[in-house]
């Protein structure tokens, strides 16, 4: 999507991550749906794959990790308008060094419908 790349150097921001894992799970055929939008912002993406929904929030970090990911997923409530389909929701959190460029953390929780 647009916001991924506007007026960016792609590599240093969470576009160029979300990118990626976009690129692996559509080349597996599975229904993503990127800067998935809800009424209190937009979740990175959404992966709707064998009756279970995960739910994707990217940020990038100086170093160490902040666990502003998955608090974001939480804080804006991405996950409650999926409930009433009555699949198992995941919550993921991934972040990313911007010095070390790779993942610092991942962090999962599950959503009880």
């Amino acid at each position: 999507p647009h916001d991924w790349y506007r007026n960016n150097p792609i590599a240093r921001y969470e576009g160029h991550y979300a990118s990626v894992f976009y690129s692996h799970f559509a080349a597996l055929g599975v229904n993503v749906t990127v800067e998935d939008a809800s009424h209190h912002g937009k979740v990175d993406m959404t992966v709707d794959f064998a009756g279970h929904l995960y739910l994707f929030e990217f940020k990038v970090v100086e170093q160490l990790p902040e666990g502003s990911a998955l608090e974001q997923i939480k804080a804006k409530g991405y996950a409650d308008k999926y409930r009433a389909q009555g699949k198992p929701i995941h919550l993921i959190g991934v972040e990313f060094s911007r010095e070390r460029r790779q993942i610092v953390a991942f962090e999962v929780e599950n959503v009880h419908c």
